[in-house]
Formats: structure tokens, C-alpha cells, sequence
């Protein structure tokens, strides 16, 4: 049997020491979604979330675009383009996929609807200064359904995600880190780089410590307010198993030494 060459693949999936750089790989189609990307992007995160040694996720593109959304084409076809064989992963095999690392969109191009529908269904987001954001459904008798309109308000103030929205206009780079919506701006060339950078930095960290942090800020709305009871047993539960970890005593050990903590990840 002849080996894929990781170039033919619609996603890419490149470990780098502890980080796994997730590439969409159809530049031709501006890394559109189909179900056989749908299909790989979610067997990749399951890869990455699997794997003891990877910490921390960047997902990216190939070429111009980021990612351009729905693929249209294989809709006028009518074609799926959700999973096939995990239609509950939703969108791109990821808006409703979730993923216990953190997750990092290094947006290096053009990154319209479904784009930012993953984008928001990351933790972190580096953007460069070239692209673009945005959920321009209505202008297409659309609504933005894979975590758009859920998502967006919660993200920036919802005034300004209801404008977003209901007008269809596009988020420049300057506009998106004001609000809040990505991390960092930088120029095109160092979109990846500055990805890496802070991918690095979280994996340094303790890798339970960030998983359970991850979790906790993931489900709290599920517990009410955070002045109600359930919300605060929950939050203790959490702290309790991290304090009794190996990667706690690994801490404290590690700062009265004087020495660089060794994480084990339990």
C-alpha cells in the first residue's frame, strides 16, 4: 500500500514538540469545509487530545484564506459537509467537538463565516494583519448556525456582536483585538510564528492545571451563577483533585528548589 504523502491531505496534522499544528490543506477551495475535511479535522482532534505528549492545539490554514466556510459547491451538489461518521462533532468536525487542550486559531488569511465560526470555537486567536473576520450570512439569507450566533455574544459586548451580525460586515484584525476577539495582531509572515510563541508558553505549564482550568471556564454556565452553590462545589471539586496531583507537589517542590518544575500531567 502506497504511504499519503501529508501534502495530499485536506488536514494536516505536524507535532512540534508538545504542540500539534493542525492545517487545513484545500488552498485551492480557501480551505473550505466538506465532509471529508469535516471527517479529518475531527479525527485530528481527537489525535491531538489522545496523545499524552501534546499540550496545546493551533489550528491554521494553507495558502491565502484561513478557512473560506461552508463548501457552496458540495452544498449546490447537495452534499453534506458535516461528519460523516461523527455527525455530532458538528460544523468542520469541531464547533460542537470538545477538546480538553487548548486550542489556538493561527488565522493567517481570509476568514469569512464558517472561518470565524471555528476561530470562535478556539480558546486563543492570533490573526494577521491581512485577513478578515466576520458572519455575513443575512446578506445570504443565512443565519450564522455553527456557533456564530451563539458564540460571538459572549465574546464581545453583545451590541456590538448584534452589529456584527445583523449587518453582515466585516471585523478588520484592529477592530477584532479591541474588542477582544483575538489575542494578537501581527504581520502575515509571523501569523504561525506567534501561534508557536504562545502555544510554547501555555505548554510549559501543567498540563493538568491547564486542562482543568480549560474545563472549568468551558462548564460554568452550566452550574448558574457563580454566587450559587452548585457552581462553587463544583469549582471546589476541581481545585481538590488538581491540589492532590503529582504536578502540584511537582510545583511547590520545584519553587523551594529553586529548579524548573518536571510535569507528569497526573
Amino acid at each position: 500500500m502506497t504511504a499519503i504523502n501529508q501534502d495530499e491531505k485536506v488536514v494536516r496534522l505536524h507535532r512540534d514538540g508538545p504542540i500539534a499544528v493542525i492545517t487545513l490543506n484545500r488552498p485551492d477551495a480557501l480551505n473550505a469545509i466538506n465532509a471529508e475535511v469535516a471527517d479529518a479535522l475531527g479525527a485530528a482532534l481527537d489525535e491531538f487530545d489522545n496523545d499524552p505528549e501534546l499540550r496545546v492545539g493551533i489550528i491554521t490554514g494553507t495558502g491565502r484564506a484561513f478557512c473560506a466556510g461552508a463548501d457552496l459547491k458540495a452544498l449546490a451538489a447537495g452534499k453534506s459537509i458535516l461528519p460523516t461518521t461523527h455527525p455530532e462533532w458538528g460544523f468542520a468536525g469541531l464547533v460542537q467537538h470538545y477538546v480538553t487542550k487548548p486550542l489556538i486559531a493561527a488565522i493567517n488569511g481570509f476568514a469569512l463565516g464558517g472561518g470565524t465560526e471555528i476561530a470562535l470555537a478556539c480558546d486563543l486567536a492570533v490573526i494577521s494583519s491581512e485577513a478578515a473576520l466576520g458572519l455575513p450570512e443575512v446578506k445570504r439569507g443565512l443565519i450564522a448556525g455553527a456557533g456564530g450566533v451563539l458564540r460571538l455574544p459572549d465574546q464581545i459586548p453583545p451590541k456590538v456582536a448584534a452589529h456584527v451580525v445583523f449587518t453582515g460586515e466585516p471585523i478588520s484584525p484592529d477592530t477584532a483585538l479591541h474588542w477582544g476577539l483575538v489575542n494578537t495582531v501581527t504581520s502575515p509572515e509571523k501569523v504561525l510564528p506567534e501561534a508557536l510563541r504562545l502555544a510554547n508558553t501555555i505548554a510549559d505549564n501543567a498540563p493538568l492545571a491547564v486542562r482543568t482550568s480549560k474545563k472549568v471556564m468551558s462548564h460554568r454556565r452550566a452550574f448558574g451563577s457563580d454566587w450559587d452553590s452548585a457552581i462553587w462545589a463544583m469549582n471546589s471539586t476541581e481545585f481538590d483533585a488538581v491540589r492532590a496531583s503529582a504536578d502540584a507537589r511537582e510545583g511547590t517542590t520545584a519553587f523551594a528548589e529553586k529548579r524548573q518544575p518536571i510535569w507528569q500531567g497526573r
